[in-house]
């Protein structure tokens, strides 16, 4: 596989702001992580781990694909 990467993005900082009053720090703390891993997250900096991703998604509320999308058109 060459050419461009793969993209992973993510919809937490949104879904965290509009539908909880979670804290990245307290998102942080509920799904074993760092704010700083959180902050790398919400701007896309960083694809977090399968097991992280499906946390985010449990302590959001929300299906893990409505929390992240994945663009397969490199596949």
């Amino acid at each position: 596989m060459g050419g461009k990467k793969t993209r992973i993005t993510n919809h937490i900082r949104r879904i965290r702001l509009a539908r909880t009053d979670l804290t990245q720090v307290e998102l942080a703390r509920r799904v074993g992580a760092t704010r700083q891993t959180i902050i790398s997250i919400e701007a896309q900096k960083y694809a977090p781990s399968l097991e992280l991703a499906f946390r985010i998604a449990y302590v959001l509320g929300e299906p893990i694909d409505e929390v992240f999308d994945f663009d397969p058109s490199d596949l």
